[in-house]
């Protein structure tokens, strides 16, 4: 982790531009989706219960997040060859990013000291942003519980 970790990303700020790579071998800027809203979600890895029923979510959901012409992204450190995978096995109809180097979750504030079974390590907070069709931050989700996270996520959408 860099000795100077970039302030939280409060809502009303500027989203942080990224360039990742994504699954199917493509990329994703941020800037490039000026015009559109985007649901930028971080989960800590592919394939485990609470990543999947999350990704499922908004999956079953994706119908009235297009009706509001946004995006989804969803990163994890993740290589693009797990995507693929996870986004194949579940049937995931938006992207998922790779932020291997974790540059990405430091400039939004949830590369996290995390910590289980009293060892302490780095790793990603599942966390959530709404970002306008202006690149602005309107809401921030933080220590996302996944039950109801999507329907208050949409909502917020449906607010804006």
């Amino acid at each position: 982790m860099s000795e100077t970790q970039a302030p939280a990303i409060e809502a009303g700020t500027p989203a942080p531009d990224f360039t990742m790579p994504t699954d199917g071998g493509g990329s994703v800027t941020l800037s490039a989706l000026r015009g559109k809203p985007v649901i930028l979600y971080f989960y800590p890895k592919d394939d485990t219960s609470g990543c999947t029923s999350e990704a499922c979510g908004f999956r079953d959901q994706l119908p009235d997040f297009s009706g509001l012409d946004a995006v989804i992204i969803g990163v994890s450190k993740d290589s693009v060859a797990s995507h693929d995978k996870f986004k194949a096995k579940y049937e995931l109809p938006f992207t998922l990013a790779s932020d291997k180097e974790t540059g990405v979750a430091e400039a939004y504030g949830v590369w996290v000291e995390k910590s289980m079974y009293g060892r302490k390590y780095m790793g990603l907070e599942r966390a959530t942003f709404l970002i306008d069709k202006d690149g602005i931050v309107r809401n921030v989700w933080r220590k996302v519980k996944v039950t109801g996270h999507v329907a208050a996520v949409l909502k917020a959408l449906q607010a804006l």
